[in-house]
């Protein structure tokens, strides 16, 4: 039963956009690695808080949040997530944050999406 729960979740995260298949690779192949890994990127995901609510007393703070989800999305491919931090860290680092705080906002209801999605299955 193990293996159809991670099949149904491979497959759900296939269709809002993970490129899971690179995401195994980079794990040598290991598909219960790479799940381990994705529980593992919801519950960090719980304790990182990147909000487009932030001014600047925690500009820097928010700037290491979002390197860090942008690290973590790109370690498991989570494509979505990490094209978007991408460009968020870049904006960030580049002063444009009114840019940042738009890509941000537009990013969390996916975001929302594909961990509900992990969440289901962990």
């Amino acid at each position: 039963m193990k293996g159809a729960v991670s099949m149904e979740l491979l497959d759900e995260l296939r269709n809002i956009g993970v490129d899971v298949d690179e995401g195994i690779e980079r794990l040598m192949g290991n598909t219960s690695l790479y799940e381990r890994m994705l529980f593992k990127f919801a519950d960090m995901m719980k304790n990182i808080s990147v909000s487009p609510d932030f001014d600047d007393s925690n500009y820097s703070e928010i700037t290491e949040a979002a390197h860090a989800v942008k690290g973590s999305a790109g370690n498991l491919s989570i494509t979505p997530i990490y094209e978007a931090y991408t460009e968020i860290v870049s904006l960030l680092r580049a002063g444009r944050t009114e840019q940042a705080k738009e890509i941000i906002k537009g990013i969390q209801p996916v975001q929302a999406d594909i961990i509900a999605c992990i969440e289901r299955y962990m």
